[in-house]
């Protein structure tokens, strides 16, 4: 403990030693009597002797506390103001790390709901193409409708903890829109064909941008307008320079859900009502769609049908 004392304080004792040799020397240069000398240098101990000793055992016992302490409250007797300065920087980064820890919390809450969601919703495919096995009605539409919705829910479930991660890779290029659509309609005719759907793809938008990401924002905004028509109905896909818009005929939103239809985990009344969303497809369609520098809005009219439109930020 004294080797730590004098390498915290002995830049001062030797100040003090350099200025009592000054002293002595000026004495003997002067030839004045070394007993006046020695008699204040004994005075001056005697009077600093009580001092350091106090101030050594000051320094012990903060070097014990702070050695042993685990909450800021244990030091709070630590009253100079270097000490209260320590302990306000320790109180700020005290309160970050809670609510790093708080937000790491939520976070793992939050994927665990997500994974918990994910997992009930792939057992209805799953049961699906059991029960047809199970009674030997393997319809090859039908097993590969159902292998989609497996694969657009492992899609999105493994986007959602891509961009958790920020492990996003985006890479620039030309892209025509319109083809885009037209790959996602072809990959989704099954389910177009399920439900005796029309569409329509008018107009060309050549756009500079991801196209992996691009077309899975794309496709949940297509796979929500499958999923929300009625039997027997139209989409339309309107394509101009700038803005893309899809239509559909379907049920329509709430007019009290459509702000909340790219917050996390929200499903609404039409998610709830035919529990068919996990409330991450939009969410991250949007996510995407920032990390695009492209916009989207949705206007709906219940029972007349959803318009979703990207358009350049």
């Amino acid at each position: 403990m004294i080797r730590k004392y004098l390498r915290q304080y002995g830049m001062w004792y030797l100040i003090i030693t350099l200025l009592s040799a000054g002293f002595l020397l000026s004495f003997r240069l002067y030839h004045l009597p070394m007993n006046y000398f020695g008699m204040a240098f004994l005075f001056n101990v005697l009077l600093l002797a009580p001092f350091f000793l106090w101030h050594f055992l000051s320094f012990r016992k903060q070097m014990q506390l702070l050695s042993d302490f685990r909450f800021l409250e244990e030091i709070a007797e630590l009253t100079s103001p270097l000490d209260v300065a320590y302990q306000n920087v320790l109180s700020a980064r005290d309160d970050v790390a809670r609510q790093e820890v708080f937000l790491a919390q939520n976070q793992a809450a939050r994927q665990q709901d997500l994974i918990k969601m994910w997992a009930h919703q792939i057992k209805v495919p799953l049961s699906a193409i059991s029960l047809m096995a199970q009674t030997k009605q393997l319809n090859p539409d039908h097993v590969n409708q159902q292998v989609l919705r497996l694969e657009r829910y492992l899609e999105t479930l493994l986007t959602y903890l891509k961009f958790r991660d920020q492990q996003d890779d985006f890479r620039f290029e030309e892209v025509s829109v319109s083809a885009l659509m037209k790959d996602l309609i072809k990959k989704y005719r099954i389910l177009f064909f399920h439900k005796n759907l029309s569409i329509e793809v008018v107009g060309e938008w050549q756009l500079k941008s991801d196209k992996k990401w691009l077309s899975f924002a794309l496709s949940q905004i297509l796979d929500n307008a499958i999923k929300y028509s009625t039997e027997g109905g139209k989409i339309t896909v309107t394509l101009k320079k700038g803005s893309l818009t899809i239509a559909d005929q379907g049920i329509g939103i709430l007019p009290e859900d459509l702000p909340r239809l790219f917050d996390e985990g929200f499903t609404g009344y039409n998610g709830h009502e035919h529990q068919k969303a996990s409330g991450f497809g939009l969410y991250m369609t949007k996510q995407v769609l920032d990390q695009l520098e492209l916009a989207i809005s949705v206007t709906s009219q219940v029972e007349v049908g959803t318009q979703v439109t990207i358009s350049k930020a």
